[in-house]
């Protein structure tokens, strides 16, 4: 068994990396969550994944450094915006690194949330509670128990896939 965080000798380099997983396409989020001072934080994310059913839990995986990681894990809470077909300017936004990305969005504070909701890209969003994080490389693993999730009718989600976006196709 290799222990955690022990690069074997056949890693891959990191373009061969990127080449592979560039074929699988995923759907694409905005990870946010607030500080200690109630400031938002946000970044895309496209490293998501269900967990378990009981009790309803995701993982994300963040970007060590990134200030979004330390709210999350400052905070235990964090929410999971899932972006829909109009989030393809969110998603670049909060690629981007922007310091005055939560001045271009609009996004709310429900009572109860992990982290601002984006409401007109989003097609539904989780609010979850961190059980458990990993480091791994150069990334954390955050495991968020779901407490709560709002979903809106006929969503068309936003995918990543092949260096590009799509929309998920309608349904017939």
């Amino acid at each position: 068994m290799i222990a955690p965080n022990t690069p074997s000798a056949a890693t891959l380099a990191p373009g061969e990396f990127r080449e592979l997983m560039a074929g699988f396409p995923t759907g694409v989020s905005v990870v946010t969550a607030f500080d200690a001072a109630r400031r938002p934080w946000g970044m895309t994310c496209s490293s998501l994944s269900s967990v378990t059913l009981r009790p309803p839990t995701l993982l994300i995986c963040l970007r060590n450094g990134s200030p979004t990681l330390g709210a999350v894990l400052d905070q235990d809470r964090f929410s999971v915006n899932l972006l829909g077909e109009a989030g393809r300017p969110a998603a670049e936004l909060f690629a981007s690194g922007a310091s005055d990305r939560f001045d271009r969005v609009k996004w709310e504070e429900p009572p109860g949330c992990g982290g601002p909701h984006l409401p007109d890209v989003a097609h539904a969003v989780a609010d979850c509670r961190v059980v458990r994080a990993d480091s791994v490389g150069d990334h954390t693993v955050v495991f968020g128990e779901v407490e709560r999730s709002l979903t809106w009718p006929a969503p068309r989600p936003l995918m990543y896939g092949l260096r590009g976006y799509a929309v998920w196709p309608a349904a017939s």
